[in-house]
């Protein structure tokens, strides 16, 4: 797997990967919502885009079957996963959850 990968994941905050792909209608929906939660809760999460048509590999690690998906790590260990578009209201509250 990629190293990279496993250093974003690794930190002691909380990251949000989304799983995405150029030619997905609800991942370009999606994209605006994820702006609006970073500038909502700022420094208290990384928010990372993986496009998964050139990362296949971490794609298939984390079984990433349809875009967007999202997984939410801490600590390196997936405490939240969900496919499709939330709304920002629900993507903060998740996160603040954990």
């Amino acid at each position: 797997m990629n190293s990279s990968f496993s250093k974003i994941i690794n930190s002691n905050e909380r990251v949000l990967i989304d799983f995405y792909a150029d030619w997905c209608g609800p991942c370009k929906m999606l994209a605006p919502i994820l702006n609006q939660v970073k500038e909502e809760l700022g420094d208290d999460i990384k928010i990372y885009k993986i496009d998964v048509d050139k990362n296949p590999r971490i794609a298939n690690k984390y079984q990433v079957r349809g875009v967007p998906t999202l997984l939410l790590f801490k600590d390196g260990k997936t405490v939240w996963r969900q496919s499709g578009v939330l709304q920002k209201k629900d993507l903060v509250d998740v996160i603040q959850a954990h």
